[in-house]
């Protein structure tokens, strides 16, 4: 399937992994109960600015502030669209 988003500048459009349903000893989470993910994959990446470089690229498995990014769904697929700043780490 291809993406008809390209980022501008230094932002980054990242596909959240799915959060959890049970947790390591077989407990179901309730929905009300799981934890934003943190951690997801690059899907497209800007050009970033004429001082920065993109350090991430398509592919990458990036964590991420909790309360980074704007939440966008096309397709039917969650993504979301954020700063390069905004990344963590790459794993």
């Amino acid at each position: 399937m291809s993406l008809n988003i390209k980022p501008l500048a230094d932002r980054v459009l990242i596909e959240p992994v799915k959060a959890e349903t049970k947790t390591a000893s077989g407990i179901i989470i309730p929905d009300n109960a799981k934890e934003k993910p943190q951690k997801g994959k690059v899907v497209a990446v800007g050009k970033g600015t004429k001082d920065e470089p993109m350090t991430v690229k398509s592919g990458d498995t990036v964590l991420y502030g909790k309360y980074a990014g704007t939440e966008l769904k096309l397709e039917g697929t969650d993504y979301l669209i954020m700063r390069e700043s905004d990344i963590l780490a790459i794993v």
